[in-house]
């Protein structure tokens, strides 16, 4: 007997992952692949968590740990929320899981009962609509093009808002777009949110400290409505802790306890060793973070640079994470040899096996007239990756 259950058969593959792969297949086979497809700092995490990781073995930090994570870490993000975004928390509003994807998943399956409605505006990282899906929920796309600079209105959202409505999932900074909410934008949203007050909003704010234009705005800062928001973080982007895995949730203590219970079932809590390095991380000298940022910050006036003096490509200027969303729809319709480019897909494995650069198609994010490029590289990566990527394009007719 080989049959899957219906749920897993609702699923579709990370294609993140999948392209990663591929180019990994193709650097094994000794082609010069520029990986421009992966979410994933190429800074080794700073020294000073890792003497904490080491410490935390060598102090025998190595027994199951609490399952909403140790108390230590979870003051240590208190103190984080409220030094650095301006939040009151308890410790009994934190869980810390397997990183900020296992955080997401969780709030959803806490809260979304088979039917109900979560509205994820589109362009959406992969995962968001597939654990959604896995609640038996639907979700519902709000679509942000290139012209809005990938957000959304407070006039879609009101639209898109049904009886059937259990929450919203917002990515600020976003993957895959690097738009960034304003706190006016948020507070726009949260206006229309109000008035339906079954929604809950999970926020995810992974990507918090890859910023371009200041102060991250979080929906959690406005206290009309912060007992219906779920805040997703975690240490993966801002330290370079990504294989580490400690993501965490601040919600309101019900909503943390209905996660406690299902994490207590399937993981219990995370990698206890990881989870010394993150309190080292949250409480140690932030420096490293401004460094990785400034790095980050140079590289996307590079890429965003490069990317709008290719002819065909519609490019705009995020405001922080670290991808470039171009429009390249048109180059639809276009071949080069046997090749004909019809789909964003087309377009990303052309640009792979032609010239051996790996981005990620904007269809498996929701946005299939656009692709994502990831610019967590090398200078010199980007400057050779957009040489190849203008001649491959221009060979196109």
């Amino acid at each position: 007997m080989s049959n899957l259950s219906d749920r897993l058969n609702r699923l579709a593959p990370s294609a993140t992952l999948a392209m990663s792969q591929k180019s990994s297949e193709m650097k094994a086979q000794g082609i010069d692949v520029i990986n421009l497809s992966v979410g994933e700092p190429d800074f080794n995490t700073p020294d000073h968590i890792k003497a904490a990781a080491i410490k935390a073995v060598e102090d025998n930090w190595s027994r199951y740990s609490p399952v909403p994570g140790y108390p230590e870490l979870r003051k240590a993000i208190v103190n984080k929320l409220k030094k650095e975004n301006g939040l009151d928390y308890e410790p009994s509003q934190i869980l810390c899981s397997n990183g900020a994807k296992q955080s997401v998943c969780n709030a959803i399956m806490a809260l979304v009962n088979a039917g109900d409605e979560v509205i994820i505006p589109a362009p959406y990282w992969v995962s968001y609509p597939q654990m959604v899906l896995l609640a038996e929920g639907t979700p519902v796309f709000v679509e942000a093009p290139i012209e809005q600079d990938f957000k959304i209105t407070p006039e879609q959202l009101e639209a898109a808002i049904t009886p059937k409505t259990r929450a919203i999932i917002l990515c600020s900074p976003s993957n895959p777009t690097g738009s960034v909410y304003s706190k006016e934008e948020l507070e726009a949203l949260k206006d229309v949110l109000l008035k339906h007050e079954r929604v809950i909003v999970i926020a995810d704010e992974i990507y918090e400290h890859i910023n371009y234009v200041g102060k991250h705005a979080s929906m959690a800062e406005f206290a009309d409505i912060k007992d219906r928001v779920v805040v997703i973080n975690g240490v993966s982007k801002a330290y370079a802790m990504t294989g580490w895995r400690i993501g965490f949730i601040a919600a309101p203590e019900w909503i943390v306890k209905g996660c406690n219970k299902l994490q207590g079932q399937y993981t219990s809590g995370p990698c206890s060793v990881s989870q010394k390095a993150a309190e080292a991380a949250f409480a140690g000298d932030q420096q490293c973070v401004e460094d990785m940022r400034k790095a980050f910050e140079r590289r996307k006036d590079l890429i965003v640079k490069l990317a709008k003096e290719i002819p065909g490509l519609e490019v705009n200027d995020p405001h922080g994470a670290f991808y470039l969303f171009p429009k390249c729809s048109s180059f639809f319709g276009k071949s080069c040899g046997d090749t004909v480019i019809n789909t964003s897909t087309d377009l990303a494995l052309y640009l792979l096996e032609k010239g051996h650069v790996a981005t990620v198609a904007g269809d498996a994010f929701g946005s299939p007239e656009c692709f994502r490029m990831s610019y967590a590289t090398s200078d010199e990566n980007i400057v050779e990756a957009m040489r190849r990527i203008k001649e491959c394009l221009a060979s196109l007719k």
